[in-house]
């Protein structure tokens, strides 16, 4: 079901009401309500009439749903009064109460992943009118709304910390990288972000540049370039300056992206993630990986764009 713009809501938007600045900590209750309220529109529940459904349609996705997280959590039920009479669970009632009480936002978070996952499983099998990029797209509005941090792009929640570098870098690298010839640098991309989310700074500086060199790798190798398989992110430069994956008449501004490039993505990761921190505990200031995940985006659109641009 598509957003209602209601009254209250343009209101709202008319007097600037909605936030600017995005926090990590908790997914507001009202957030919470409305995700249920989605999953309800679309992988819909095992039960009706307060009676479970033994034959529905979806129970065998809820079902799985709900094990993986029992597993994963470490328990036997989500909540203490899952079981009722012998095995009459219902999994959509029990998923959304845990997920209503649950207080840490990671462990939140991993529902609404293993939920929209399961939803397009479902989705594909079943489809019932069921238009799974609105509903994700519903999903990410209403993250945006209450103004929370995240997004869920190419399988997975990311953080977002800017809207517009989002809509701008991110989100466009991620589109390119979705190609199937991309696949290993997309899953450095999307490794970074989970180790950005986690706070495992360092480690999402060593995936930048896995990405940042990966992408370069991919399509010196797709156009038959010369240059060894195991160069390092400055001869992976030369090598697409040399064979001018962007026009000649550029090459002094490209000179100066390779220069940017292996000062903000490479060096950062050499002095901070990439090699023994001795007796010193170097922390990667947070800022630092924002930039160079923004600058890892940016980079790999305009690496593949050029390549798209050539003959």
């Amino acid at each position: 079901m598509a957003i209602v713009d209601l009254f209250h809501e343009r209101q709202k938007r008319l007097r600037g009401d909605y936030p600017d600045v995005y926090q990590y900590e908790e997914l507001p209750n009202k957030l919470k309500v409305q995700l249920i309220h989605i999953w309800k529109e679309t992988i819909g529940e095992d039960y009706s009439g307060g009676k479970w459904n033994p034959s529905s349609e979806n129970r065998n996705y809820l079902e799985t749903c709900y094990n993986i997280l029992c597993k994963e959590l470490g328990v036997f039920e989500l909540n203490k009064d899952d079981t009722f009479l012998g095995n009459t669970v219902s999994y959509s009632q029990n998923i959304s109460k845990y997920f209503l009480t649950e207080k840490n936002i990671e462990k939140a978070l991993s529902v609404v992943e293993l939920m929209v996952g399961f939803t397009k499983i479902f989705a594909d099998q079943y489809p019932h009118g069921i238009n799974i990029s609105d509903t994700i797209e519903e999903m990410n509005q209403r993250f945006r709304e209450n103004g929370v941090g995240y997004q869920y792009e190419n399988d997975q929640i990311i953080r977002v910390d800017s809207e517009f570098i989002h809509a701008e870098a991110v989100k466009p690298a991620l589109q390119l990288l979705s190609n199937p010839m991309y696949k290993g640098a997309q899953e450095e991309f999307l490794k970074a972000h989970e180790h950005y989310r986690y706070g495992r700074y360092d480690s999402a500086l060593t995936d930048c540049l896995k990405a940042f060199e990966s992408t370069m790798k991919i399509i010196i190798h797709k156009r038959s370039w010369v240059c060894d398989k195991n160069a390092a992110s400055k001869k992976l430069i030369d090598c697409c300056i040399a064979n001018e994956l962007i026009p000649k008449f550029w090459t002094d501004h490209f000179n100066s992206l390779s220069n940017m490039l292996t000062s903000s993505i490479p060096t950062p990761r050499n002095k901070l993630s990439g090699h023994g921190k001795g007796n010193d505990d170097i922390e990667v200031p947070e800022h630092l990986i924002q930039y160079v995940l923004h600058m890892t985006a940016s980079t790999i659109v305009f690496l593949i764009k050029a390549d798209e641009s050539l003959k």
